[in-house]
């Protein structure tokens, strides 16, 4: 028992005199932690300048959702009657549900798949970013021409859209809302290229509008085009009982007996009914008009992403001191370890 104390003392001295060794020999070669620090902040330096800038636009617009309430209570007699919905409750689509569409791959597939002008020249959106990173396509010869049907893209050509829109969604978009009390939504883009940026972020809003209106007034409009095609088969329902009513008076214009009058009788009741009908689905022909008017939605641009674009390059003296600090500290780490290996062997 006295001699596993002893030699658990001794390990315990032979630790704090390795300890002090290496404090001291740090303190004696503090002019070498100086040099690596020095060169850190060197290749930090030239790393900073040799990086491209990044841009980033900005665009901001105000969102008008629509709305879907009033009109419908006046519409529910006739048109609940033929299986037609008016109005009708949107909660799904409204809120901040605009910023994940606006993230979303349909959305921003679409945006990269668009043509605009590049060096004189329509191309593709994605077309343009890959040409300007090849390392994003060095692998595979893969082009997107303008016009080129989705539905035809071989197995490979859909990854490379697909692994482009997971980078665009991780890496160069940002969409928020600053405020939740107001309806004012904020889209940010970054590339290393000022036009692609400002083209990506118009076009990104643009499809962005469109497949929020669609999805926003899609039931509206599904109910307006029923009932544009349904009046018209009462319209003509209704003139061929005023047609048929006329040609039975011609026929029994002296009757004798009341029984041939029944004919006439039964075509004025249908042409009663048929008008009733035809006057109420019209009117309710009027309220779908004006309800998928009242469900489309208004996004209204507040600032648009124009020139010259935020320019994000990293500062030459903070890297140069980050560089710096890291290699001093990874030195530090290297040269505790192997000092103490060291004097612990002797």
């Amino acid at each position: 028992m006295h001699r596993e104390e002893l030699q658990i003392t001794q390990d315990q001295t032979t630790e704090s005199v390795i300890l002090m060794r290496i404090f001291n020999s740090i303190v004696h070669k503090w002019w070498l932690f100086c040099i690596v620090g020095l060169v850190g902040g060197i290749i930090g330096f030239i790393y900073a300048k040799l990086q491209k800038p990044v841009y980033e636009s900005y665009l901001s617009f105000a969102l008008d959702e629509g709305g879907s309430e009033g009109g419908a209570s006046g519409a529910m007699g006739l048109a609940a009657q033929f299986g037609i919905s008016i109005g009708g409750s949107q909660d799904v689509f409204t809120g901040d549900n605009i910023l994940e569409i606006m993230q979303s791959r349909r959305v921003i597939e679409r945006a990269l798949l668009s043509v605009d002008t590049f060096d004189n020249k329509p191309m593709t959106l994605i077309e343009y970013y890959l040409q300007n990173n090849p390392r994003k396509n060095k692998e595979v010869n893969i082009h997107f021409y303008p016009g080129e049907q989705r539905s035809s893209f071989s197995y490979l050509k859909d990854s490379i859209l697909y692994n482009t829109y997971l980078e665009f969604k991780n890496y160069h978009i940002t969409a928020r809302r600053p405020d939740k009390r107001l309806n004012i939504y904020e889209l940010l883009v970054t590339s290393r290229f000022e036009e692609f940026s400002k083209v990506f972020t118009d076009k990104l809003i643009l499809e962005t509008n469109s497949f929020y209106t669609e999805i926003r007034s899609k039931k509206s409009k599904e109910t307006l085009e029923i009932l544009e095609k349904r009046v018209p088969d009462m319209k003509e329902k209704l003139d061929a009982t005023i047609t048929s009513k006329a040609a039975i008076q011609d026929a029994n214009l002296n009757t004798a007996f009341e029984n041939a009058r029944i004919p006439l009788l039964k075509q004025e009741s249908n042409g009663q009914v048929y008008a009733a009908a035809y006057a109420e689905m019209f009117r309710n022909l009027e309220l779908a008009r004006f309800q998928y008017l009242k469900s489309i939605p208004l996004m209204q641009v507040i600032d648009n992403a124009d020139y010259p674009m935020k320019k994000i390059k990293m500062s030459k003296l903070k890297t140069a001191i980050i560089f710096s600090v890291m290699a001093a500290f990874i030195f530090l780490v290297i040269f505790i370890i192997m000092n103490f290996f060291r004097f612990r062997a002797s």
